[in-house]
């Protein structure tokens, strides 16, 4: 506990014994992330922290596992529980699994939401898309077919099989496939959103799929692996690294030629929106129900649709023509 955090208690204690006024407890939303270390949830953060300095009586409990499991998720959730916090809001590892201790953090009178990738319905009150998921996956393909007017190879770098919003990116993307002729997927591997790991994937990709013409991940771990591997393998001008990333992390790629265009939202607008919708669920009596619009701030409202679901903005193209403007900002 630091310094300041002891004085405000003592006074506060203080206060309760002299009859004097005592200091209003912070509201503590915990933003759960898939793992620490991550710069896409590390940019989510300073967005809860900049919603919980607008509200003023907000302490905002950044907290992840350390690599990306739903076991992981769980212990944390498990944890934030057992603090009482009055609020949660995750982006999932897995749809399903963390459900059981969501509806236990319910239940003990927690507000739970899910955002960027969700947890199934039963296990949270409102999920926040970063987009519509239609919109990212035919995003995912666009980019690389812009690059391709004569067809070509792609393939996939996703993050874990249970990933619940790139599942969902990929199989909105197959939906729109034939707009795009002459696009072939040919292969999917996971990088388990481990630097290494997609490092590896990617390599692998190039070498099982000499034709390879684009590596399409719809993850900020993967694309950056990703690129650097196509530097590493001579392979710039060959094959096109694209998906969804962070302008910071991906200036390089565009520099250096492996990455034609990527498109991502902005990390910093969705932590932002998690916290204000957390905070109107938790304490200002809103309620998530099919067709409310819930306020989120700056950003203005979410509209629930019949899953208690809502898209925050459509995602935005980075390429060399802009990427010098973004790339100090997220």
């Amino acid at each position: 506990m630091s310094v300041f955090k002891k004085l405000v208690t003592s006074f506060a204690l203080a206060g309760a014994m002299f009859g004097t006024p005592a200091f209003a407890e912070d509201v503590r939303i915990a933003l759960v992330v898939k793992a620490l270390g991550i710069g896409f949830f590390e940019a989510a953060a300073e967005g809860a922290e900049q919603a919980a300095e607008e509200l003023g009586n907000v302490e905002i409990i950044y907290t992840g596992p350390t690599d990306t499991t739903a076991e992981g998720q769980i212990e944390v959730i498990n944890s934030l529980i057992a603090q009482n916090v009055d609020a949660i809001a995750v982006s999932a590892n897995d749809t399903d699994a963390l459900v059981p201790a969501l509806k236990r953090a319910m239940q003990r009178g927690i507000t739970v939401i899910s955002w960027d990738s969700g947890v199934a319905a039963e296990g949270r009150q409102l999920h926040l898309n970063p987009s519509s998921n239609a919109l990212i996956g035919n995003m995912i393909i666009k980019l690389a077919a812009d690059h391709l007017p004569d067809g070509g190879e792609v393939a996939l770098l996703s993050a874990t099989t249970t990933s619940t919003n790139q599942n969902i990116w990929m199989e909105e993307m197959n939906k729109v496939m034939g707009s795009y002729p002459g696009i072939e997927v040919v292969s999917t591997v996971y990088g388990d959103d481990l630097a290494d790991k997609s490092y590896r994937e990617a390599t692998g990709l190039m070498q099982s799929h000499p034709d390879l013409d684009a590596i399409i991940a719809p993850t900020s771990v993967g694309i950056v692996a990703a690129a650097q591997a196509v530097v590493d393998a001579g392979k710039v001008g060959q094959v096109n690294v694209t998906g969804l990333g962070l302008p910071s992390e991906m200036a390089g790629a565009i520099e250096s030629g492996a990455s034609q265009s990527f498109a991502i939202w902005n990390p910093i607008d969705l932590g932002y929106s998690a916290t204000m919708l957390a905070f109107e669920l938790s304490q200002n009596g809103v309620e998530a129900a099919p067709g409310a619009e819930v306020p989120m701030g700056r950003m203005g409202t979410l509209t629930l649709d019949d899953n208690n679901e809502g898209a925050m903005a459509d995602p935005f193209v980075y390429d060399a023509s802009n990427i010098e403007q973004f790339k100090s900002i997220f």
